[in-house]
């Protein structure tokens, strides 16, 4: 099964930051990371979403 491509989103305002990919074969729970949103001009916990088409 190949990467599928998701957003990383912010928790507190929800704007996407950051693309990624993950292998949903080997990572199946969705990730966090705590990633800079220069929106809220703090580091803040970024969760998955899905990349619409």
């Amino acid at each position: 099964m190949p990467a599928t491509k998701m957003i990383l989103r912010c928790s507190v305002c929800s704007d996407s930051n950051y693309y990624s990919q993950k292998n949903r074969q080997n990572v199946t729970e969705n990730l966090t990371l705590k990633k800079y949103c220069p929106r809220c001009r703090k580091h803040t916990e970024h969760r998955e979403a899905r990349v619409r088409r």
